[in-house]
């Protein structure tokens, strides 16, 4: 019971990372900054990863995420 209490917490934890790492990118997208915008996606691609190599995610949920941010920002750059 106590493990599965601590690997919540952990699990809890690196969510809440991936979390405001894509949401602090999507903002930086929405106000069309597009250099912050590409430095926060590497701060969200780092924890997705990491969100997957903890098992907190299924690998391709994290690589969709990556992509749709990626394509946002492409998006964004272009214009």
């Amino acid at each position: 019971m106590r493990q599965s209490r601590r690997r919540n917490a952990i699990n809890t934890r690196t969510k809440f990372k991936v979390k405001g790492a894509v949401k602090n990118t999507r903002t930086l997208i929405a106000e069309g900054n597009a250099k912050d915008a590409a430095e926060s996606l590497k701060l969200a691609m780092s924890a997705l990863d990491k969100a997957v190599k903890k098992d907190v995610m299924h690998k391709n949920t994290a690589s969709r995420r990556k992509s749709r941010l990626q394509k946002a920002i492409s998006k964004l750059s272009a214009k």
